[in-house]
């Protein structure tokens, strides 16, 4: 049930704030305008749907009194399909804005930079970082996304360290969020002589992009390094020093830049990826609040928590948030995970709505 009070409140705020986007006092402050635009922009949605499901309701009204009225049968009949037609319409908008009112975090519609790291396993962790490396390509591509490199650090045998990438376009992170956690695998290596199945773990974490407007980067806070890019084992790669490394002095965050044979492309990157370390540990410093109060087990954020294991020898995955397994294993590493995807976002929303 859709409370009016609810929605007459809404009308309300839409009022003011259509005052205030208009207030070229207002348009000075980026941070405050970008906020009020976008809050502006969700009420116009939210109440246009409104505002269909009202004229739905007076077609219905007016042919019910046509119905009732009319002596012409042909008429009659034509009025009582409108009226079921608005009926199932009617039904669809209600839930469509029963979704636009469920709460929203304020970062879904960002786009995201996901980093992969290895963990235990050795080189067998870091063939599987270059596995899910491929799956979130993949997947990205399936979801008309941009994805970009923006570090790197290869192993020998096509495995990574480590590799962070960006991704833009229609609600990243909102979808991308749940990937964030360790992810396990358990295979075979091909370096395994006797065949044992050996188990290796890798971390994502997956960071809301942040804006200039979102945190504020003081250049005295940063310590900034260059010097020339190396390879495997450590050889040269660059003979100019266009490697980059940024430390945020107040809370000791290291960021690494190479890839680019450009010195201010790289230190451009690692400046995108700092904002976002930096807004994520402003998001979990909110959750813990939350947590202290209610725990969302789908949502938590906690870096450390196994949230995957992807078994190859009996073509299994399984998310242990919310015990869904799949034995589609080589169609989910060539990106089909939306079972996956729509079954956190569920999940979480019911948590949401149940605490």
């Amino acid at each position: 049930m859709i409370s009016e009070n609810k929605i007459q409140s809404l009308f309300s705020e839409h009022k003011e704030l259509k005052k205030e986007i208009y207030d070229p006092n207002k348009m000075s402050d980026r941070r405050y305008y970008s906020k009020i635009s976008k809050r502006f922009k969700e009420l116009e949605i939210i109440l246009n749907c409104y505002n269909q499901i009202q004229k739905l309701k007076k077609t219905i009204s007016d042919n019910k009194e046509l119905v009732k009225s009319e002596d012409d049968e042909e008429l009659k009949v034509l009025a009582q399909e409108e009226i079921d037609e608005a009926e199932q319409e009617i039904f669809i908008k209600t839930e469509e804005l029963k979704e636009l009112l469920t709460p929203k975090d304020a970062n879904d519609d960002k786009d995201a930079i996901v980093e992969i790291r290895a963990g235990t396993g050795g080189e067998e962790a870091a063939l599987f970082v270059a596995d899910l490396f491929r799956m979130y390509t993949y997947f990205a591509e399936k979801q008309g996304w941009k994805q970009t490199l923006i570090s790197s650090n290869p192993t020998g045998v096509g495995g990574f360290k480590e590799i962070i990438f960006s991704l833009s376009g229609d609600n990243v992170f909102g979808t991308m969020r749940f990937e964030s956690g360790v992810h396990r695998v358990q295979r075979v290596p091909v370096t395994e002589s006797q065949g044992r199945v050996h188990t290796s773990a890798i971390s994502v974490a997956v960071l809301p992009e942040a804006d200039d407007v979102d945190v504020e980067i003081n250049e005295k806070d940063l310590k900034i390094d260059v010097y020339r890019s190396s390879g495997h084992g450590g050889q040269s790669v660059n003979t100019t020093d266009s490697a980059v490394r940024i430390t945020h002095l107040p809370t000791g965050l290291v960021v690494t830049c190479q890839d680019e044979k450009s010195q201010l492309k790289n230190k451009n990157k690692a400046m995108k990826v700092l904002r976002s370390r930096l807004l994520d540990l402003e998001i979990a410093k909110q959750e813990a609040e939350i947590s202290a109060s209610r725990k969302f087990q789908v949502g938590t954020g906690d870096r450390s928590a196994k949230i995957r294991t992807y078994n190859f020898s009996q073509s299994r995955v399984t998310d242990h948030r919310i015990n869904l397994t799949s034995y589609k294993l080589n169609n989910i590493l060539l990106g089909e995970l939306d079972e996956f995807i729509k079954a956190l976002k569920i999940a979480h929303k019911n948590e949401i709505v149940n605490n």
